[in-house]
């Protein structure tokens, strides 16, 4: 079955995550995504070794499935030229250069939209193409640190700073670029009209913060980290189990009763200290001991049984290997299998979203460098004699 974006046609120019990301999303979706890599060398995340299998890195391959790739040299005045014919018959531009670099190339928005003004062009940075640290790079660990990531991440206060160890904003960005862009196609629909898309790490930080920030705005203080409890409800955090660990929702007074007669400690509803959220969120610290010792009781299995027939949320602390293979990850198709020419047969992430009926369950394997470039520029109505010659000058590969 097509996807729900079929016929949708992006070019990525862009590389390692948060770009990358965006076009992962919109290709899942049906669009036809068609990576321009840089010539020499291509996406920086091609030497991201160790780990690689068969020579080609897995960090690449993961975040380039299902797409099409073209290697360009864009520093040759034919390079933009071929690239200029192939916007020219797009809807979609990716990019996650520092501000002005498409610009110097001759290739940014206002000249774009001047060649084609239904383009959407999708502009993802570290933070965003306007304000005072619009000039500035971005990385996800600065941007953690800036958005207020860090200050609330960690065990607590006296501990160094402690990002999350996915990179969050990266990812997030690459999520909010491929909304705005599904929103300016929507638009597009009304109005014939293309327009730009601009995100950032800074802000997809941020917009991790809706708990924290609504404490400060509220009270005045910036909350700290609490390790994996919630700042606003209890209990709602991992405990230690006989064997490992797992983690427990009981995050409002239903789920707390919950867990008390699943401990076979339903007295704990009479203790003044914890009868009310409000009141187990101010004796956070007692609530956990006396919860700790009697889960230390049973092993995590143990405990997940009896929680699953309490209707208590729960679940094992997983690791990836763990996590990967999970009947129900499995199930979900969210570990998926793809081929890619060098590399054979390896696994990848699947499509998160799944619809009834535009279902996107095939996926290609990431392409090699410059896998498809006589196939697009067929496409876009190149002939092989002229492929050939820009090949030979380099200008393609």
């Amino acid at each position: 079955m097509p996807g729900p974006i079929q016929g949708v046609k992006v070019l990525e120019l862009a590389q390692i995550m948060a770009g990358p990301t965006c076009g992962l999303m919109l290709a899942d979706l049906g669009a036809e995504v068609i990576k321009i890599e840089k010539i020499p060398g291509g996406d920086d995340t091609r030497r991201f070794l160790p780990p690689d299998i068969n020579g080609e890195a897995s960090a690449y391959m993961m975040m380039n499935r299902n797409k099409k790739g073209i290697a360009i040299n864009l520093k040759e005045k034919d390079g933009i030229n071929i690239l200029k014919k192939m916007i020219k018959e797009s809807d979609v531009v990716i990019e996650n250069f520092r501000k002005g670099t498409m610009e110097k190339l001759g290739i940014g928005y206002d000249e774009l939209k001047k060649i084609n003004p239904k383009i959407v062009y999708c502009e993802i940075s570290g933070y965003g193409r306007t304000g005072p640290y619009s000039d500035k790079g971005g990385f996800d660990l600065v941007a953690q640190g800036m958005s207020g990531l860090m200050s609330i991440t960690g065990e607590s206060k006296d501990k160094p700073p402690m990002k999350v160890g996915a990179p969050l904003t990266d990812i997030t960005a690459g999520i909010l670029g491929a909304t705005g862009v599904l929103a300016a196609l929507i638009n597009r629909e009304k109005t014939g009209e293309g327009q730009r898309v601009d995100t950032s790490l800074f802000e997809a930080g941020i917009v991790h913060t809706y708990w924290q920030s609504a404490i400060a705005v509220a009270t005045g203080k910036s909350p700290g980290p609490l390790g994996s409890a919630h700042p606003l409800t209890a209990p709602y955090q991992a405990f230690k189990t006989k064997d490992n660990w797992i983690t427990v929702g009981a995050s409002n007074q239903k789920t707390w009763l919950r867990l008390i007669k699943a401990l076979n400690k339903e007295e704990l509803q009479e203790d003044e200290r914890f009868n009310s959220n409000d009141n187990r969120m101010s004796n956070l610290n007692s609530l956990v001991e006396v919860l700790q010792k009697e889960i230390l009781k049973k092993t995590s299995k143990e405990w997940i049984d009896i929680f699953d027939k309490e209707g208590l949320p729960c679940g094992p602390i997983n690791s990836i290997t763990e996590m990967h293979n999970d009947p129900h990850t499995i199930d979900r198709k969210m570990i998926i299998e793809v081929e890619n020419k060098n590399a054979g047969k390896s696994k990848a992430i699947g499509m998160p979203i799944k619809f009834s009926k535009t279902k996107v369950e095939n996926s290609t394997g990431a392409p090699v460098f410059g896998e498809h470039t006589d196939e697009v520029l067929q496409n876009f109505g190149y002939s092989n004699t002229e492929i050939k010659d820009y090949k030979t000058r380099g200008i393609v590969a």
